[in-house]
């Protein structure tokens, strides 16, 4: 296996007092002749590329703390420069933004539709690690390895981790693999520097490697997809042109919500959003208390919102979070500011996936409606996906379209359906759950009789719910064919 290192700076690659990045190629001729034998032997078989090409304005590396969004872009096109000579990239980081970079990578090294589907996509391991410590120490002597540095075993970690050849971006830290934009820098004390409240390890590597609960991204959806065909990578290189361009003129402020003079006549929360706006931000990222709620304060914060021509994602600022239908009358007004829930993304994410999406809407031409549906949905397994059906839609859950105002709800008693403004517009003819089988949608009962089957689609199809028009439709990721309805008002 050819796996590729790229050194941006960080902890790990760092010495001297105050602590600072080393020059890339010292970095990588100390890995070479101090690491070269234990790597060798930890991955037999393996050939290790540590490359030094990746500059940044100014000619070097950078701390992460240093690290603009425009960055984030020069390290997606490294990776995309050595796709093709490489089977895995492992991407030295420092920690301070590194769940920053770990969201905004899948963003920059995919490309969507309008629907959320992947017209260019990873196809191979892309994994971040770093380290709370210097891997190597100066000496009067030279480089020696730096003891109690837990750099070596993040870095070994990371290279098995790549053997796993799992397509997506993922951290590695402390033993565990996790989804990037998932991720979250919880310490910077402990070796365990990293969690993911909302999805499990994907791997865990200890006395042997371990497959986490979590499933991984399922890649490209056909071999023309693939980042490994030229004609896929020149799609992504040329959204990556356009993204570098601009992306640091987005300016997404992210605002928590704290206890203040909510009653107040213009109480200090609604004051911070003008400002932000009159300031030319771009978008909004509000970080509200527990399911998203958000005091109104006397109508003062509701008119702040209502007036925002920006798109508003509303997060919330628990560590395990998630925002859905503001369900508490202290923040039941939100909905009708067009405000949108994050669901379970990280404000971490959501603010990274806002950047990328509004500097990447010119090149693509999506429009206020399209860019505010691609937040809901989820592209890269940042959120939990919302509208459509992955595994069976069991009795009791539901989907909502990202597009508008429509459900499809799995009824106990009564079954699926689908439903609009408060009104039915489809029954289906018997309790059960929705799921795929083979080539067409299919409605189960309980005592594992087909109840009701959709016209056939593509087998690989995936069940959207849409708004426009309100219906179920069987999408085809790979696009060989047009979307089938499967279910309609």
């Amino acid at each position: 296996m050819r796996i590729c290192v790229i050194n941006t700076g960080g902890t790990i690659a760092s010495v001297g007092q105050p602590l600072a990045p080393m020059p890339s190629n010292r970095f990588a001729a100390a890995v070479t002749d101090l690491l070269g034998s234990a790597l060798a032997a930890a991955l037999p078989g393996d050939r290790l590329h540590l490359d030094s090409g990746l500059r940044f304005l100014g000619g070097g590396l950078l701390d992460s703390t240093d690290l603009r969004p425009s960055d984030w872009c020069r390290i997606a096109r490294r990776v995309l420069e050595l796709y093709a000579d490489h089977d895995a990239f492992v991407i030295l980081h420092g920690t301070d933004t590194m769940d920053f970079t770990g969201a905004a990578l899948p963003m920059l090294l995919n490309v969507f539709d309008n629907m959320g589907m992947a017209r260019a996509a990873l196809s191979k391991p892309v994994i971040l690690t770093g380290s709370q410590l210097p891997l190597f120490r100066d000496t009067s002597q030279g480089l020696v390895l730096n003891a109690g540095s837990d750099g070596f075993a993040n870095l070994a970690g990371a290279l098995q981790a790549a053997r796993l050849r799992l397509p997506e971006v993922a951290i590695f830290f402390d033993g565990k693999l996790l989804r990037g934009n998932r991720a979250l820098k919880v310490s910077s004390t402990r070796f365990a520097g990293f969690d993911s409240p909302h999805l499990s390890p994907l791997a865990e590597i200890g006395i042997g490697v371990h497959h986490g609960l979590a499933g991984s991204l399922g890649g490209p959806a056909a071999p023309d997809l693939a980042l490994d065909d030229p004609a896929a990578r020149a799609l992504a290189l040329a959204q990556l042109d356009t993204v570098q361009s601009c992306i640091d003129d987005q300016r997404i402020a992210q605002i928590p919500v704290v206890p203040s003079d909510h009653g107040a006549p213009r109480p200090l929360l609604a004051r911070m959003i003008r400002d932000a706006l009159d300031g030319g931000a771009t978008g909004l990222v509000l970080e509200g208390f527990g399911e998203g709620n958000i005091p109104a304060g006397n109508g003062a914060i509701e008119a702040a919102l209502m007036d925002a021509p920006v798109p508003v994602l509303i997060a919330s600022r628990a560590i395990g979070g998630q925002v859905g239908a503001f369900h508490y009358a202290a923040g039941a007004w939100i909905d009708g500011t067009g405000a949108i829930a994050a669901g379970d993304m990280t404000p971490v994410a959501a603010w990274a996936k806002m950047a990328v999406l509004n500097a990447a809407a010119a090149h693509h031409g999506w429009g206020a409606a399209t860019l505010r549906a691609l937040l809901v949905r989820s592209l890269n397994g940042e959120c939990a996906p919302l509208d459509r059906i992955v595994g069976p839609l069991q009795p009791g859950r539901r989907l909502t379209a990202a597009d508008g105002d429509v459900l499809l709800l799995n009824d106990p008693d009564l079954g699926p359906q689908l439903r609009a403004a408060g009104r039915v517009l489809w029954q289906g003819p018997s309790p059960g759950r929705l799921q795929m089988q083979g080539d067409r949608l299919a409605l189960i009962a309980p005592d594992g009789t087909v109840a009701w089957t959709s016209p056939p689609a593509q087998p690989d199809a995936v069940p959207v719910l849409t708004a426009s028009p309100p219906s179920l439709v069987l999408v085809d990721p790979g696009r060989r064919a047009a979307p089938v309805t499967a279910l309609a008002g």
